[in-house]
């Protein structure tokens, strides 16, 4: 496919803007450019047919299964990007006085109402933009608490699971505090004897995913939160596997204090490519006074931004939050109602079925019953045949079904980790365990197949350590021979 660049031929427009007869502002001499922007010459069709060319090679849900583990992508029912662009949500200024925007403030209010019952703590914020800054956010008012207790300067360690996400030890890091790691289980477990010997009073926490990134809901969690409690830390939840659970069990039931939500995976919000996301906060009663302001609180029938919050950790982002991830939660809750924890109960049961059908093509790690999600191992085909994790990945392209996770969590060689979620059909998922044991058969039969997929997609398989070493992110006219005038 050539570039927009490539298809530029010198004189073609796509159209002129008028020229209304104004006085042409003066540019200063510092910010003036020295010579024209290099733009591509195009005709208008021509920009449409590419940019639509562009648009079909993407793949999102809406084009096909997508079971990327641990990052929930499933449907999102299109009501509720109505709900988001009814223009009093849509078209509200950051900066809008409370007394004009009650129902935007009265929607957030709402929505804190349900996360709180989810969670089973009483206390949240919505200002988080995403679960990253959840985190950041959580470590921050464990900093800010035990700082108000006098011992700010002595728990000074958070605890993470060797199967942790990436983001949690770069939370840590970023927060100031000295990251340490337990060991799972043969069961997939924390490990409580190794979790007793590093829990000291230098502890400040734990975070913990639950169910973990190996799918797998933690069998010891009551005595773990023990173990914290104890010495008098805290325990932090990292929701971004909360899909599993919802309605089913509370983080709060379970010991935990602080919770992050992924609205954007749990709760219905296209997401991916960077974005839009939100991660809003949950917090035992005696956080409370942390939070970030300012709080949305409620009196009588009215609502308000509460800036007077002297403890507070202040703000983690601009305005209130991602309003328009709230509007689409928010219609997602209202949609489910009670029946929310049916939604949980669909992604367990399809993830077990989805596991039923390959456990005996690949490696089963953990010979469990799965939560939301799973992870096998392609270490046999790659012993016995040569095939690796990114060679099943690559190959089911050709399937036109989205990679999984690969090589993640760490303490699966050669994992592949598998989220179905809640939204797909059996024939869906069918289609999707043919296709794994298609590559299975194909591993044994003729493995150059694989190694050389895919074989029916625009990009072939790339050098990817290269693309790491060397990315190309911008056209350079200087580079390319391509016949592109500077624009008048």
């Amino acid at each position: 496919m050539e570039l927009i660049f490539e298809k530029s031929r010198p004189g073609r427009r796509a159209g002129r803007p008028p020229r209304p007869a104004l006085a042409v502002p003066e540019v200063p001499d510092e910010l003036r450019r020295t010579r024209p922007p290099r733009l591509p010459e195009v005709p208008e069709n021509e920009i449409v047919r590419h940019f639509t060319a562009l648009a079909d090679r993407n793949f999102g849900i809406d084009t096909g299964f997508y079971p990327l583990g641990s990052c929930t992508m499933k449907h999102n029912p299109r009501v509720n990007e109505r709900a988001a662009m009814i223009p009093g949500f849509r078209d509200l200024h950051p900066l809008q006085e409370d007394e004009a925007a009650q129902g935007a403030l009265e929607l957030t209010w709402a929505l804190e109402r349900m996360l709180a019952e989810i969670a089973g703590l009483p206390a949240v914020t919505t200002q988080p933009a995403a679960g990253s800054q959840g985190e950041l956010t959580g470590l921050m008012l464990m900093r800010a608490y035990f700082a108000d207790r006098g011992e700010g300067e002595t728990r000074d360690t958070i605890i993470t699971a060797d199967t942790a996400h990436g983001t949690n030890p770069a939370s840590v890091t970023m927060a100031g505090y000295r990251l340490e790691k337990v060991a799972t289980t043969d069961r997939g477990n924390l490990d409580l004897d190794d979790l007793r010997a590093k829990v000291s009073e230098r502890t400040a926490g734990l975070m913990l995913t639950n169910p973990s990134t190996l799918g797998l809901f933690d069998e010891g969690i009551e005595q773990v939160a023990e173990i914290f409690h104890s010495r008098g830390a805290l325990l932090y939840y990292d929701g971004a596997n909360l899909n599993a659970v919802v309605g089913i069990s509370r983080p709060g039931d379970m010991g935990f204090d602080i919770v992050h939500y992924n609205l954007h995976k749990t709760f219905s919000q296209p997401h991916g490519g960077g974005g839009p996301g939100a991660g809003p906060v949950a917090a035992r009663d005696f956080l409370e006074p942390f939070l970030p302001s300012p709080a949305v609180v409620r009196e009588g029938e009215a609502f308000r931004l509460d800036h007077d919050r002297p403890k507070s950790i202040g703000r983690v982002r601009g305005y209130a939050g991602p309003f328009g991830v709230f509007v689409r939660s928010y219609a997602f809750m209202r949609a489910y109602g009670p029946a929310l924890r049916e939604m949980s109960e669909m992604a367990v049961l399809n993830a077990n079925y989805v596991l039923a059908g390959l456990r005996d093509a690949y490696e089963l790690p953990y010979d469990r019953h799965c939560m939301h999600e799973f992870v096998l191992s392609a270490r046999r085909l790659k012993r016995e045949h040569g095939v690796t994790a990114l060679d099943v990945a690559k190959r089911l392209m050709d399937s036109g079904i989205h990679p999984p996770t690969i090589y993640f969590p760490l303490v699966v060689p050669e994992a592949l980790m598998i989220e179905p979620t809640e939204t797909e059909t059996k024939e869906r998922l069918d289609g999707f365990v043919a296709a794994m044991l298609e590559i299975a058969r194909e591993a044994a039969a003729d493995p150059a197949i694989l190694h050389g997929a895919p074989h029916t997609r625009p990009v072939r398989r790339l050098d990817e350590v290269r693309a790491a070493k060397e990315p190309v992110v911008r056209y350079d006219p200087d580079r390319v021979d391509v016949a592109v005038s500077p624009a008048s």
